[in-house]
């Protein structure tokens, strides 16, 4: 969404439409996340009245789409690539980079430690 999207985007990395919409999504949703937590402790809290659980299960469900944690995807830092993504160094297995830094590592053994 373009409210969301900031003005100057502090990537380092290469960058395209599902890239952008990837980091806008992850930065919306660090900004909610307490919100959230917040109104699904009130839902799920049965000591407190019917009809405040009710309003805040009304306002969870209002929010925005990019404010759920489902929402954020796995993606190449340098290809933007959204499957193969290895998650610990946030790179594609068939990216270039990747590629490079498995062939160092099949060469000197001490430069990687896994």
């Amino acid at each position: 969404m373009a409210q969301f999207r900031a003005k100057k985007l502090d990537l380092g990395c290469f960058v395209n439409v599902r890239v952008i919409r990837d980091h806008t999504k992850r930065k919306v949703f660090e900004q909610y996340e307490t919100q959230r937590q917040a109104l699904r402790y009130i839902i799920r809290n049965t000591t407190l009245p019917q009809r405040a659980r009710a309003q805040a299960q009304l306002q969870l469900s209002q929010m925005h789409a990019y404010t759920r944690f489902t929402q954020i995807n796995n993606r190449c830092i340098e290809g933007g690539k959204s499957r193969g993504v290895i998650r610990h160094f946030r790179m594609a297995r068939v990216s270039g980079a990747s590629v490079r830094f498995w062939h160092i590592g099949e060469t000197d053994p001490s430069v990687v430690s896994i």
